[in-house]
């Protein structure tokens, strides 16, 4: 009232250099500046992949993109890891698969076209190796992908001597390849693309219609929502697979995994929460699915993108004729981002229980 300031309006000094003004909150008592909040946000991306060692100095890991927040801010993050100014390097040879449904989505052709040409410069713009793939191809899947494929040794065991034994032969294979002039293992060079054309070409129209007709199958939201999740899963794994990658990198945020969390004891499949939403899912044998995103909030994420100029492609959500409870994804979604904004901790807290 009158011209008094309101109190939550006064600057407040970052809680980590305590010089620079706060440029966010993340958590009730955590203020930062950009410069404090973007060495939080790497170091905390480094200390996820250093304190697990489940990745392999030199090993080939395929980074799932959907062209959101999340998976945006984790093509970035390894961006900055590979560069030879970063601290403590990456030493994995990343690769980029993005999954295109804009047919379920109930995209027209042109849109289709359009996304699929903004997702394509943004892969790239980062240099590595990228696969573009429909989700019309999972109706030519082979039926082995249902079956786990033999699990490598490196996977058996990913902390202990078979760790120490990989960077001991990357740290060697580095040396005799500077010696000999040549270049370092681990670059993008020496994988090539997919070969996407310069025009994307949208899949044959029989098989799109085939696709509508398997989704419009599914009775309800809920399994619409659950079969896309299987195809696409499905569809990166035979990607790793073909291309020979060894791991799989997912973009799952804290926010997402808390709400995967709930929606999986919704539909009844509370015995994998540990698969579903750890850090690590072994459960399809030969290639291991990562999660290094999972201690980053939706927010933090929405804030590191808007600082730092990191660019997304959104796509619109599947196609519903019902406005209120539309699926058991969204219903859960819905509770839990409501109750976040008026109790800040509750994401956190579903997490942590889970």
């Amino acid at each position: 009232p009158g011209d008094r300031p309101c109190p939550r309006s006064r600057p407040r000094t970052c809680m980590k250099c305590g010089q620079g003004t706060a440029a966010l909150v993340i958590r009730v008592g955590d203020p930062f500046c950009r410069g404090c909040f973007r060495e939080y946000f790497v170091h905390k991306f480094r200390a996820m992949l250093g304190k697990n060692r489940v990745i392999f100095p030199g090993e080939k890991v395929l980074l799932a993109v959907s062209g959101g927040p999340a998976s945006s801010a984790m093509i970035r993050q390894v961006q900055e890891g590979l560069s030879r100014e970063a601290a403590k390097r990456l030493r994995f040879v990343p690769g980029l698969v993005y999954v295109e449904e804009g047919a379920v989505r109930r995209q027209s052709p042109e849109q289709r076209e359009q996304t699929l040409a903004q997702m394509e410069t943004l892969l790239q713009a980062t240099g590595f190796p990228y696969h573009l793939v429909h989700l019309e191809e999972a109706l030519e899947l082979p039926p082995s992908i249902l079956q786990p494929g033999p699990e490598r040794a490196s996977t058996r065991s990913p902390s202990g001597p078979s760790y120490k034994e990989a960077v001991d032969s990357f740290i060697q294979q580095q040396r005799q390849d500077g010696d000999s002039g040549t270049s370092v293992p681990g670059h993008s060079t020496q994988d090539t693309p997919a070969g996407p054309p310069a025009t994307p070409r949208l899949p044959d129209p029989a098989q799109t219609q085939e696709l509508l007709r398997s989704f419009e199958a599914a009775g309800t939201a809920t399994a619409r929502e659950e079969l896309l999740e299987m195809l696409r899963t499905h569809l990166i794994m035979q990607t790793a697979r073909d291309r020979g990658y060894a791991k799989v990198m997912t973009g799952e945020s804290l926010t997402r995994v808390a709400i995967k969390l709930l929606t999986n004891l919704s539909l009844g499949r509370g015995a994998f929460l540990a698969v579903d939403t750890g850090f690590t899912d072994r459960r399809h044998g030969d290639v291991m699915v990562v999660r290094p995103m999972r201690d980053y909030t939706a927010k933090e994420i929405a804030f590191y993108n808007l600082f730092f100029s990191v660019p997304t492609v959104i796509v619109p959500p599947l196609f519903t004729k019902r406005r209120e409870k539309p699926s058991i994804h969204q219903l859960v979604e819905r509770f839990l981002l409501g109750l976040q904004e008026e109790f800040p901790s509750t994401i956190s807290t579903v997490y942590r229980y889970g």
